[in-house]
């Protein structure tokens, strides 16, 4: 048995209603689609998150860079 959760959150009465709707055609739980939507687009938030912080320790000079010369060396390319 698997184990869930309650999360409580707010959205546009027509995002509510689309999913609800399309729940009511295939015959699945509005629940399911919310955990379809956040196990598809959930790593890809984080990810484009850990790029924004990246990006700015880069700029900060924070992190270290490799050029493509480098990297190619490095993988005998």
């Amino acid at each position: 048995m698997a184990l869930t959760a309650t999360v409580t959150f707010r959205t546009t009465p027509e995002l509510k209603a689309r999913v609800d709707e399309l729940a009511r055609r295939t015959k699945r739980s509005s629940g399911f689609y919310y955990n379809t939507l956040l196990e598809d687009y959930l790593s890809d938030i984080e990810d484009i998150y850990d790029a924004v912080d990246i990006r700015e320790r880069v700029r900060a000079g924070k992190e270290k860079t490799y050029s493509s010369d480098e990297i190619r060396k490095e993988l005998g390319l």
